[in-house]
């Protein structure tokens, strides 16, 4: 078994153990998705109660769980914030799997693959839709303002990233702009809300919430390494689509910046071409230039900084495993 095959498999085996401050919470939150996750009409319920299942690792209510729990006490904004930012992120994921042609995740066939590509973008937009009002029934509009602003971030950063498809010339500080608004916004969201609704200071928020778009920008960095070299029946999704629609991602970015003039064509041809053939040639660089490496030191490096933020907290259960997910965003991808 190769090492990021292993090392994957016990990082998912490790998230549930890291949950156990929050379990009870979790298991509240998991309630409401499935009363929210439903319809009384049988095409659209099959359809909804599909989607519910493909979020994956809860990780966006988790982080606004854990945040709550660590600088305050939880209440019944929490568990419904919880749900919210948690379907907010599977109609991202479902879009997203319409625009990469995605066929499989958490090991399930996408919606866009079982079903079709209009089910899909009209399933993500009935997700977001439920979540804003879910956000609603608060006894304030703060968390409907901050989670349209969180999301209006995020679709824009989705359009960004659009933009630039075939833009090997993208710099790596323009690709880590896009990243913090399509991933880390939404997980800096959800330390915000978590923070706010424990009756934190501003400041208190401002810190948590830094944690949440570093680690974000940390889990996408590993997300994008896993695309090019991990392993679809360990990861249970489709890989290699960040290369076959011609997102440049940083590994590409880092051997492009290092590469030879006089091999840049060459490159740059087998980033445009035949998928197996890209592949190949790619893997080559990659090596060459360590780039795979480059790419695990920056995500460590974000990890970093989000474990800076936790400093004056206090040393209890919900911040030790706030601090032990800056480990697993990273493990994953070694």
């Amino acid at each position: 078994m190769s090492p990021v095959i292993r090392n994957l498999s016990n990082a998912k085996s490790r998230l549930k153990d890291l949950y156990n401050p929050i379990a009870a919470e979790m298991g509240e939150v998991e309630a409401v998705l499935r009363g929210q996750m439903r319809s009384d009409y049988a095409f659209v319920d099959e359809l909804v109660r599909y989607g519910c299942h493909l979020g994956g690792k809860r990780l966006r209510p988790a982080l606004l769980l854990l945040m709550g729990k660590a600088v305050g006490e939880l209440d019944s904004a929490h568990i419904t914030l919880g749900a919210v930012v948690e379907m907010i992120h599977a109609a991202t994921l479902i879009h997203d799997d319409v625009l990469d042609e995605a066929t499989t995740r958490r090991h399930l066939a996408t919606v866009n693959s079982r079903w079709d590509n209009e089910a899909s973008i009209l399933l993500g937009d009935f997700l977001f839709s439920r979540a804003l009002c879910l956000a609603s029934t608060l006894d304030n509009t703060y968390a409907c303002r901050v989670i349209g602003e969180s999301t209006s971030v995020l679709c824009e950063g989705e359009l960004r990233q659009k933009g630039t498809r075939g833009d090997f010339g993208l710099s790596e500080d323009d690709y880590l702009s896009i990243i913090e608004a399509k991933t880390a916004e939404l997980c800096g969201c959800s330390c915000k809300l978590g923070a706010h609704f424990a009756g934190a200071s501003e400041a208190t928020e401002d810190l948590m919430e830094a944690y949440g778009r570093n680690l974000g920008t940390a889990f996408q960095i590993a997300d994008d390494v896993l695309d090019v070299v991990g392993d679809e029946a360990a990861t249970g999704k489709s890989l290699g689509t960040d290369l076959d629609k011609q997102k440049p991602t940083l590994p590409v970015i880092r051997v492009l910046e290092l590469v030879e003039e006089s091999e840049r064509e060459r490159l740059q041809q087998a980033l445009e071409g035949e998928s197996e053939l890209r592949h190949e040639i790619l893997a080559e660089y990659l090596d060459r230039y360590d780039a795979i490496s480059y790419a695990r030191e920056k995500a460590a490096a974000y990890a970093d900084r989000a474990r800076e933020q936790l400093v004056d907290l206090p040393p209890d259960a919900p911040v030790e495993t706030l601090r032990l997910l800056t480990d697993f965003v990273i493990t994953r991808c070694i």
